[in-house]
């Protein structure tokens, strides 16, 4: 099977699908269906019984939708209308109110049977009634019931990670919403739970444009939901064939992504089982004519006191012996496992300051590096000064990210740059660079780096001890023979299974 076949972005294919629906283009219209138009009318009457009954405040009349105001085309059976037409929103409790940490003592009560549950953010981004454990005694209940929650109520986070949404199931617990979440209720008998949330996932991305703050984000206000979400309003009928269509696709699309997912899993455990072959000289045969890597180990060493002697390169303290018990398997009698700096330049990184750095150099940075893959994504252009110190690198140098180093963000540079001091410009001594990138890659020096990381929250591993991790050395000409097998090895595992 080709990976082509596979190969898709199924974020874009469902924002594809939600695109075509909200325009009227994913399933037919059918003539028998009630228009929109007479269901906005009902929508109004409903509202106008509910301000009677005193059940929801009279709002001011919204403006009408101009023109401008509508993104594209839709059926003449449909109308377009403002968020603040057809539903009711409520904010959580004021951010002065009771859910501010000073005042959680004066508000929240052990869980008990009288007891209300307190609705948090946690409920709307893990879709479960069960997240959180605050609550509050029912006195406070009947102080804050405009904040009140009921089955079937779709609850919004509007904090930090905005727009995540959830309809509480039948089993939800009486309670209030906090600050942190929007209350929106639909008649379901106009407006179906399921076309809301479909046509309301397509506006988080301008919620996200919009929210407010730096540290966290903030939906912005309730008036502006209300007046500035303009959507399309479909009949009825046709809601829930839209919603039950999307249902469908959306489960292909899973299925193809777990396919995908299986296939992509299969592929780096292909590709790590012939890099562990290559580590242990098992992948190409060993030819008795190399010159070992014993002879080529003294090279290196007389190039290095060149390089020192140069000052291209600092003199470090000699690393000590490799003992048996290191070794982590066995390699031919032509090859010698050697420390990473006896055979790189590691922990001689170049380092430039700002007021050196040229514009329109080019800068990679941890981002632009694929997690895992080792792809490089992008490489920038620097446009103006930059605030930091960066680490110069030349073309063919393995850039190791010393930063949450399992995510295997190592790349062969492929121009002359600077790079974040996140990673690490290594370069060879009278080696393979392309050989070294391998090596960096495998998961017998993974292995070793996984001992030697630091830090909870962000781990990462020292130079100092990258520079003592030990990697198999083979013969030059051996080196050579085992990158162009891996690369020819690999590029036929991309393509087929």
């Amino acid at each position: 099977m080709k990976t082509n076949s596979l190969d898709f972005d199924a974020q874009a294919l469902r924002e594809k699908i939600l695109d075509l629906a909200m325009r009227g283009k994913l399933v037919p219209q059918d003539p028998n269906d009630e228009p929109a138009s007479v269901l906005l009318e009902k929508i109004k009457a409903e509202k106008a019984e509910l301000i009677k009954e005193k059940k929801i405040k009279k709002t001011k009349p919204l403006p009408p939708i101009t023109d401008d105001e509508k993104p594209f085309d839709i059926p003449d059976s449909w109308e377009w209308v403002r968020l603040g037409d057809v539903l009711s929103l409520e904010n959580g409790a004021i951010r002065r109110g009771p859910f501010g940490s000073s005042l959680k003592k004066a508000y929240f009560v052990p869980k008990s049977k009288n007891t209300y549950k307190v609705y948090e953010q946690g409920n709307a981004i893990h879709k479960s009634i069960d997240y959180g454990s605050y609550y509050i005694s029912p006195q406070k209940f009947e102080e804050l019931k405009s904040f009140a929650i009921r089955p079937k109520d779709v609850i919004i986070s509007g904090a930090g990670t905005i727009g995540k949404t959830y309809i509480l199931p039948d089993n939800a617990p009486e309670g209030v919403i906090n600050q942190a979440l929007i209350r929106v209720r639909l008649n379901n008998s106009l407006i179906t739970n399921e076309y809301f949330l479909l046509a309301f996932q397509q506006k988080v991305g301008l919620l996200n444009k919009r929210a407010k703050g730096t540290a966290i984000k903030n939906m912005f206000s309730i008036s502006h939901m209300k007046n500035d979400l303009v959507w399309a309003l479909p009949p009825l009928s046709e809601q829930s064939r839209i919603a039950a269509k999307i249902a469908q696709l959306f489960a292909l699309l899973r299925k193809v992504e777990t396919s995908t997912q299986q296939y992509a899993k299969l592929q780096t455990l292909l590709k790590s089982k012939v890099l562990d072959l290559a580590m242990r000289g098992k992948l190409v045969k060993q030819d008795p004519n190399d010159e070992p890597a014993s002879v080529l180990l003294e090279k290196i060493k007389a190039e290095k006191q060149e390089l020192i002697k140069e000052k291209k390169i600092k003199k470090t303290k000699p690393l000590p012996p490799i003992t048996d018990d290191e070794k982590p398997f066995d390699i031919p009698d032509s090859w010698e496992w050697v420390r990473c700096q006896s055979v790189t330049t590691t922990g001689n990184f170049k380092s430039i300051t700002p007021d050196k750095i040229k514009i329109g150099e080019n800068l990679i940075e941890l981002a632009d590096i694929e997690s895992y893959s080792g792809k490089l994504i992008n490489v920038e252009k620097i446009t103006e000064k930059v605030g930091s110190n960066k680490y110069q690198y030349v073309k063919g140098d393995v850039l190791f990210a010393k930063l949450r180093p399992y995510l295997k963000k190592v790349v062969l540079a492929p121009n002359n740059g600077v790079c974040t001091t996140e990673l690490l410009p290594i370069d060879g001594i009278n080696i393979n660079n392309n050989f070294l990138y391998y090596v960096f890659t495998s998961d017998s020096f993974f292995n070793q780096i996984k001992k030697e990381m630091h830090g909870v929250n962000l781990p990462r591993v020292s130079p100092k001890k990258l520079s003592e991790l030990i990697i198999p050395l083979p013969p030059l000409l051996e080196q050579n023979r085992i990158v162009a097998n891996l690369n020819n090895v690999c590029a036929i595992i991309d393509k087929n299974i």
